[in-house]
């Protein structure tokens, strides 16, 4: 019997389809929690890099979640209408546009710190146990495409 050919365009041939699932799954997953705190997926990673650097440029912030300022605008307006960050212009500095978190923001934390721990509750619940060495691989390789690709 003759081999089949590698077919390129086999959808279980590609790396970006399970990627691409993988992404919406795991933003599935988190709604219910983030909707308990009311956040968006975006919101919360927003909320994330504020937690560890108190302000950073709306540049830097773009940069650190890969989003352009026209996605992360919308997610900034949102935020701050919440009384969770403000936004400001550098005075040494005009055009740049600085995010800082507020004691609202701040508070928030401690609510969504419980989110990663109820994640991973809910993949052991379903028999998806991976060890912390497994998932830091992942991350790694996860990183290491993202950098190949920019």
């Amino acid at each position: 019997m003759k081999k089949k050919a590698f077919d390129p365009l086999l959808l279980e041939n590609q790396l970006c389809f399970p990627i691409y699932a993988s992404a919406r799954k795991i933003v599935a997953a988190y709604n219910p929690y983030l909707k308990k705190i009311g956040l968006t997926y975006a919101q919360y990673i927003t909320m994330m890099v504020l937690w560890e650097e108190k302000a950073i440029t709306m540049h830097d912030l773009g940069k650190k979640l890969y989003l352009d300022s026209g996605t992360l605008t919308p997610v900034l307006k949102k935020l701050e209408a919440a009384g969770y960050l403000k936004r400001y212009r550098k005075p040494e500095d005009e055009r740049l546009l600085v995010v800082a978190i507020t004691e609202d923001g701040l508070a928030l934390r401690e609510e969504a710190e419980k989110i990663p721990g109820e994640l991973a509750g809910c993949l052991a619940q379903k028999g998806e146990l991976f060890t912390m060495d497994e998932v830091q691989k992942l991350k790694e390789q996860l990183y290491a495409i993202i950098r190949a690709l920019e």
